[in-house]
């Protein structure tokens, strides 16, 4: 099967709204503020865009928090005018959604649930408060499977009727960005993905060294 350059797709959306000289309110959702600073550098010449973060698979509460602020943190360095909307993270509702992560690894199966379960909550926000468009930061990460996740936003596009910004983030030295990004504005930078297993896992791996 043709392998599809989901970068390419979402240069070809932007430059039909340069054409029609409008400018699409987006929902993004995000992780983390690094991952998000590269991203949001990219998009905020194109669309007004809010910060959707719910991330309920991400271990402990505090983590969470700490996230939540540093996105914040960074929104307001960012000079950008931005909500950053903060829904519940009610983490049941990831164990119930991806209740076999604990059989599975980093970039298993699993994954792809829990990048269903947060994307699908993102697009009935986007959908329910009259977005144009939804996606996330997560394809940034060399670590998420990018080809899942447009897989997904188009499914729900196609469910929900509110289009999905196709995206491959960590192209065009995307990923380099965020990190340099990152030291630039000060970022706290997290050493896994945010649940409890890869939490565990990172754990083992330190142990290991």
């Amino acid at each position: 099967m043709e392998k599809i350059n989901y970068n390419l797709k979402m240069e070809e959306i932007i430059k039909n709204i340069q054409k029609e000289k409008k400018r699409p309110r987006l929902l993004l959702q995000v992780c983390c503020a690094p991952c998000s600073s590269s991203v949001l550098t990219r998009l905020r010449e194109y669309f007004d865009i809010d910060i959707y973060y719910y991330n309920p698979n991400i271990y402990p509460i505090s983590e969470l928090n700490k996230r939540v602020e540093t996105v914040k943190s960074l929104v307001n360095d960012m000079n950008l005018d931005s909500k950053v909307i903060f829904p519940e993270n009610d983490p049941k509702d990831f164990y119930s959604y991806v209740d076999k992560r604990s059989e599975d690894h980093e970039g298993g199966e699993s994954c792809y649930k829990c990048y269903e379960l947060r994307l699908k909550k993102a697009c009935q926000y986007a959908k329910e408060n009259s977005y144009d468009y939804f996606t996330t930061t997560l394809s940034i990460s060399p670590y998420k499977n990018s080809t899942w996740l447009n897989e997904i936003g188009k499914n729900l596009e196609d469910e929900f009727g509110i289009k999905y910004l196709y995206s491959d983030f960590k192209k065009k030295n995307g990923y380099k960005d965020s990190i340099d990004l990152s030291k630039k504005y000060d970022l706290y930078r997290q050493d896994y993905c945010g649940c409890i297993f890869s939490f565990r896992e990172m754990e083992e791996k330190k142990k290991l060294k």
